[in-house]
């Protein structure tokens, strides 16, 4: 069992090159990942993202890429391209004569005039740099990973916790049911005799149809049995190596609608406690499990 946040931070130095990695990754129901590459190496961002999602599932993952060189070289150079400047600085100079203006173009004008600079085509192909990217790349999902398995353990650890509590709950409404229709049989003579009414036989049939009808209305075995189902599939969750996070925020679901039946059908005090108690605990439990990738 795995949280979905964690961070992984690697380099890889080859080449005359650096490549800095940072992974962040933070709850998010679907997998959600941005990568931000460096201009020249955006083509890579396809294969970033393949070998990125074969180990995630879920989650907001950020991805920050840096390239730096580390041997003094610049594979962009930029080039002056003198013989247009020239072109620039005899028009600008022509316009300032026409203009009456005292000071000539200055190079900071020139500077920013579109093709004055240009960079030379030498520039490595981008493919170049994909082993060391992809080796970062590998190094701080490990690491991300490993710390996402960190929080997991605390995660599982407190869910366990809560599907325990829960468990102990809905042993005491197992055990709740069945007083609960001889209290309703005794209520009913109750007050069949308040009434003034001569006490029915046991096996009178208006008294045993109306006893049957309830015990009907309020069994509430089959919800019993399929909460504890679920909490018997996450126990089998737990041993599981794939991702569970899914597989929790639909049993959390299906547990509430369990409760909740429960609720309505119980007509006892004391069992009416212990959903509350139910109630709570699974509101915890789907809180932690949106936590779980």
């Amino acid at each position: 069992m795995k949280s979905m946040t964690g961070y992984g931070h690697a380099e890889c130095v080859r080449n005359g090159c650096k490549i800095s990695v940072e992974i962040s990754s933070v709850n998010r129901k679907q997998l959600d990942l941005t990568v931000s590459l460096p201009r020249d190496l955006e083509v890579l961002e396809a294969q970033a993202r393949e070998l990125l999602a074969q180990s995630l599932s879920r989650g907001k993952v950020a991805v920050r890429v840096t390239l730096h060189m580390t041997d003094g070289t610049r594979y962009a150079r930029p080039r002056l391209n003198h013989e247009l400047a020239r072109a620039y600085w005899k028009e600008l100079t022509q316009l300032a004569r026409e203009l009456n203006l005292k000071a000539p173009p200055s190079l900071d004008i020139l500077a920013h005039a579109p093709g004055v600079f240009e960079f030379s085509q030498d520039t490595p192909d981008a493919e170049s740099f994909w082993p060391a990217l992809q080796s970062a790349l590998r190094q701080a999902l490990k690491e991300m990973l490993r710390t996402r398995e960190q929080e997991g353990k605390h995660l599982e650890k407190d869910l366990a916790h809560r599907i325990q509590i829960m468990r102990r709950s809905t042993a005491r409404i197992r055990r709740r049911a069945p007083l609960v229709l001889r209290r309703y049989r005794e209520q009913l003579a109750e007050r069949i005799q308040a009434a003034g009414l001569p006490k029915p036989p046991e096996d009178d049939e208006r008294l045993m149809k109306e006893i049957v009808l309830f015990a009907d209305r309020s069994d509430i075995s089959e919800e019993l049995a399929r909460l504890e189902s679920h909490f018997q599939q996450f126990e089998e969750a737990r041993k599981s190596a794939e991702p569970v996070g899914r597989l929790l925020d639909f049993l959390a679901q299906e547990m509430n609608r369990e409760i909740n039946t429960i609720g309505s059908k119980a007509n006892d005090a004391l069992i009416a406690r212990e959903v509350v108690l139910l109630k709570t605990e699974l509101e915890k439990f789907r809180e932690q499990a949106m936590n779980v990738e």
